[in-house]
């Protein structure tokens, strides 16, 4: 079987961050948040990865990527297209935003040929969540059903002080299987509780800080990408009607419509770490002195790429 292989979702410019915050240095040493991914990933097992990002992104990406982590790993890239549709569809007019993380991961379907892990690129995970998952996907085996896996981590440790953000809120059984994920939009800390929005912030649920929740952190065996595609006309049908502008195919769509019919089963690996992420520029100060305190505490070299 091929050997597991990491796809990086990095299309997205980050329009609350303000700016590409994907390359935005967070230590000393000029790195990124996505070289301790990456590092992490390469001492877990990983020796491939595929960047999805926007075409026009490319030369900034190599340039971080190439001549540093690019020495270590085999490095491909793919493009998320607006325009990368199923016959018999057009982008509706005014429409700019990707199709969303689904969409991006599907665009990666002629550089995979095996089990595959999925990250977002501006997302901090530990060492920990890539070695559990990439010894999950070196097992992995397809029978009745899909043998798929996510990292799930507590929601009140992916949380930032300085917004909301979009996470998966999971369901799982007993003996831990996802039932269902639940993507909320917006949600955050609110009058000190954990809560979501579905109304722009004019009523609020609170929900258990415990709860596990999606960071897009999956893994999957081939066949999601053919499941992925076999799905997308259908959202298509649905969005172009009723948002065309912005509605987006979303992963954990995908994955919860998968197990709904039946085709798929979800081992959550859970994680006790603390995510850390740049949403908001104000969440950069707190990243980058996290960072530097695993360095100090021995569990990165000071320099990751030599």
């Amino acid at each position: 079987m091929s050997k597991p292989v990491l796809i990086v979702m990095a299309a997205g410019m980050g329009s609350r961050y303000g700016g590409l915050k994907q390359i935005d240095p967070v230590t000393d040493q000029g790195e990124i948040i996505l070289d301790f991914s990456l590092y992490d990933a390469m001492m877990a097992g990983f020796e491939k990865v595929i960047f999805i990002i926007k075409k026009e992104n490319e030369e900034a990406f190599r340039e971080f990527i190439d001549d540093r982590a690019g020495k270590h790993l085999q490095v491909e890239y793919a493009f998320q297209q607006t325009d990368d549709l199923p016959e018999g569809y057009t982008v509706p007019e005014g429409r700019v935003k990707p199709w969303g993380t689904a969409h991006a991961v599907f665009s990666a379907r002629d550089l995979v040929d095996g089990p595959f892990a999925v990250i977002n690129a501006d997302d901090y995970y530990g060492a920990g969540a890539f070695a559990t998952i990439y010894d999950y996907l070196e097992k992995a085996e397809d029978k009745e059903k899909y043998d798929f896996a996510m990292v799930g981590f507590e929601l009140g440790k992916t949380l930032t002080e300085n917004g909301f953000v979009a996470r998966g809120v999971c369901e799982t059984t007993q003996d831990g299987h996802l039932t269902s994920v639940t993507e909320r939009t917006k949600i955050g800390w609110h009058n000190g509780d954990a809560a979501f929005t579905e109304d722009d912030g004019e009523t609020w649920t609170v929900i258990d800080p415990a709860t596990t929740v999606s960071m897009n952190f999956w893994g999957f065996t081939r066949p999601m990408m053919d499941a992925i595609g076999a799905g997308f006309p259908a959202f298509l049908d649905k969005a172009l009607s009723e948002n065309p502008l912005k509605g987006e195919y979303y992963l954990p769509s995908v994955v919860s419509s998968l197990i709904d019919d039946g085709k798929a089963t979800v081992t959550v690996l859970r994680s006790a770490d603390k995510w850390y992420g740049v949403t908001y520029k104000e969440d950069k100060e707190s990243v980058c002195a996290a960072l530097q305190s695993m360095k100090d505490k021995g569990m990165y070299p000071e320099k990751l790429w030599k």
